[in-house]
């Protein structure tokens, strides 16, 4: 299964180092993001794993939550967190998937028989709360992904959900936006009462609006 932008992340049941859970049930009414690692115990996912704990609070103030994935099993996952705590200088507080049998990792694709037939990839995807798949972004095992980089393109979606705005290149929080081509400048100028910059007819910049 091939999973793609706009599409309605699939519903699973798995055995986690918190427990059985329900995928939806877990994300509930937040926004989620699900990550796939190569395995437990490796240098490169042991400083993602870490980096993301000490992002969680983060998340949760926008209402996001996060779970992991691995093709090892629980007591593997239980052991490697206290690693992870001890060299990370932080506690996992997430839940990671038990997914030995591959079965969530096939749903979801996380596993590229060309990088390997029986590891993940460093896959992750961000659902909101319509359990609509916003991104995807798949790194090769050997280099660990740029949580500042998702943390931004949240920040980026759930404002964009919220206003009738884009966002530019290297936009970060607090950041001018951009106006969409389909309002007019006539219309922007009562959208947004912050003002509206034109540069061309196309490229329209206002203050980020208030969240």
């Amino acid at each position: 299964m091939s999973i793609k932008l706009g599409d309605i992340a699939p519903n699973f049941q798995a055995d986690s180092s918190l427990g059985n859970l329900d995928f939806y049930e877990y994300l509930g009414n937040s926004w989620g993001i699900l990550f796939s690692h190569p395995a437990d115990f490796t240098p490169v996912c042991t400083t993602e794993l870490g980096f993301t704990s000490k992002l969680q609070s983060d998340f949760e103030k926008k209402n996001t939550k996060v779970i992991a994935l691995s093709v090892d099993g629980v007591e593997d996952h239980k052991k490697w967190i206290e690693d992870i705590n001890e060299t990370q200088n932080t506690e996992v507080k997430f839940p990671i998937i038990a997914d030995k049998d591959r079965k969530v990792s096939e749903l979801y694709d996380f596993i590229h028989p060309n990088a390997s037939l029986t590891a993940t990839v460093r896959s992750l995807l961000i659902i909101d709360p319509e359990k609509k798949v916003r991104l995807i972004i798949t790194y090769p095992a050997s280099t660990g992904r740029n949580f500042n980089e998702i943390n931004r393109v949240l920040d980026s979606l759930q404002l964009v959900d919220s206003h009738k705005i884009a966002t530019p290149v290297n936009w970060n929080d607090g950041d001018d936006v951009i106006i969409p081509p389909a309002i007019t400048t006539e219309d922007a100028k009562n959208i947004f009462p912050k003002g509206v910059t034109e540069i061309k007819p196309y490229l329209r910049y206002t203050p980020q609006p208030n969240k």
